[in-house]
């Protein structure tokens, strides 16, 4: 049977104002979920409160029990290390509960490994701190993909990625699905990656869930209407995904 990662009525309400209200869904392991809409949607929040960081009520579980800390990857937005660590430490740090006093051998070649598929092997032994934003952030998600977690969480994770890394990321992360089985939920901004790269979608808008399913069900002219204030000429590629042309502003959304 798959797991499913199941949300029912998850609510989150900081200083009196509704963040997230009454969300209710189920996802199925094996995917990619994008998590999208316009900033201040609750997107971050919503991953927050499945990863236990941001108090929420309602019920969430995951293959029908309360979700474990160690099935869990978690990166939030601007995650990085502050420690004087080479960028090998920092990827081992995903291991960090099952390391003991010493690293054996095969969780070093995992995680040189890891690298390798990140094309970071040539920085292993380079402090992490004196690497650019977008090297630091290829390095944080493979220390969370080290951890092999069967729910990974991830929140603008190629925000400070040019276009290859990004393919590049979403190529490693379907090859981690399909080996694994794992469930990965993605925050983004970028509709064109989502179409491309997620097998479903989850749009938020005011804090609610306005819309769930597959990316061509859910993002319409009429959604990116309204939940973006954006009008925009939708165009099909050859692999027969949709793109999306902005053309112009209907109004401001709230920021």
């Amino acid at each position: 049977m798959t797991d499913l990662l199941t949300l029912e009525n998850l609510s989150v309400t900081r200083n009196r104002r509704r963040i997230l209200d009454s969300i209710d869904c189920n996802l199925a392991a094996g995917q990619i979920i994008g998590v999208i809409g316009p900033n201040g949607a609750g997107k971050s929040t919503l991953l927050g409160a499945i990863a236990g960081t941001v108090a929420c009520q309602g019920l969430i579980r995951f293959a029908g029990a309360p979700i474990h800390h160690a099935e869990i990857g978690f990166m939030p937005q601007q995650a990085h290390v502050a420690a004087d660590l080479t960028v090998m430490e920092v990827v081992l740090l995903g291991r960090h509960e099952r390391l003991g006093w010493r690293v054996s051998p095969d969780v070093l070649e995992a995680a040189g490994a890891i690298l390798s598929e990140f094309g970071l092997a040539d920085l292993a032994a380079r402090k992490i701190r004196t690497l650019s934003g977008g090297q630091q952030q290829l390095v944080m998600l493979a220390q969370r993909l080290l951890r092999e977690p069967r729910l990974l969480l991830l929140d603008e994770a190629t925000s400070a990625l040019d276009l290859a890394h990004q393919m590049r990321v979403f190529d490693l992360l379907r090859r981690y699905v399909q080996r694994t089985g794992a469930l990965v939920l993605f925050a983004i901004h970028d509709l064109n990656l989502a179409a491309r790269h997620t097998d479903g979608i989850l749009m938020l808008g005011k804090g609610g869930l306005v819309g769930a399913g597959n990316f061509e069900a859910v993002m319409t002219p009429s959604t990116l209407r309204e939940i973006y204030g954006v009008e925009a000429e939708f165009l099909t590629c050859r692999t027969g995904r949709p793109v999306i042309l902005p053309l112009s502003t209907i109004q401001h959304p709230s920021p």
